[in-house]
């Protein structure tokens, strides 16, 4: 059986959906947030809002899903850096650093946090669904580039696995204190000298060269 792919317009105009829904729930939270005012953030009718998303609880979850796979989708993203190294690794990886943090504190990134804290009383399965599409994936990237680097030379042999998850927690630590669990933003000169900690932490404890 050959499947019909949906429409070009009905696609785009349920992300405009799920962009506006999660700007409102964002901004209002949950309970506060109602699909007319996300109908008319989006420029549809608020039937369309039901037709393409059902209920409120499922626009909700639907919003939260898109809005953890567009930040996860960032953060992989920065992670192809280092897929092949051709030089010093260490330029590389404190960029790499810093552009994951940048991803992390952008405003999307801010909310995604908050909205899940703020609502896991009332959706549970809400933690589990955003870490599995943000920071497992992204450990699971970045695990990847790391056994590369390891197979090359530019690390020392090591489980993937769990270098990536220290490199993430030398990264997510400090900023989880300095944000106050995402309530306040980060000043840029912080984020930088965080990532560099992190990148010069990591290349002593997995970096080829003598350790000292």
């Amino acid at each position: 059986m050959v499947e019909v792919a949906a429409p070009r317009g009905r696609i785009d105009k349920r992300q405009a959906i799920l962009d506006e829904a999660f700007t409102v729930f964002a901004r209002r939270g949950y309970a506060q947030a109602g699909v007319k005012e996300i109908a008319e953030e989006a420029r549809v009718a608020k039937p369309t809002v039901y037709n393409h998303l059902g209920d409120k609880e499922n626009l909700f979850r639907q919003a939260m899903t898109a809005a953890a796979d567009s930040v996860s989708a960032e953060t992989v993203a920065v992670t192809d850096r280092l897929r092949e190294v051709s030089g010093d690794l260490g330029p590389v990886l404190h960029d790499v650093a810093h552009r994951l943090l940048k991803v992390c504190c952008s405003d999307r990134s801010r909310a995604l946090r908050a909205l899940t804290y703020a609502e896991s009383a009332s959706f549970p399965e809400l933690a589990e669904l955003v870490q599995e599409r943000t920071s497992v994936r992204l450990q699971e990237a970045l695990a990847d580039r790391l056994a590369r680097l390891s197979l090359s030379g530019k690390l020392r042999p090591c489980d993937p696995s769990g270098a990536a998850e220290q490199f993430l927690a030398l990264l997510t630590g400090p900023m989880e204190t300095r944000s106050r669990l995402g309530t306040r933003k980060v000043p840029p000169a912080q984020a930088r000298a965080v990532a560099d900690a992190a990148a010069d932490t990591f290349l002593r404890a997995y970096g080829s060269g003598p350790r000292e």
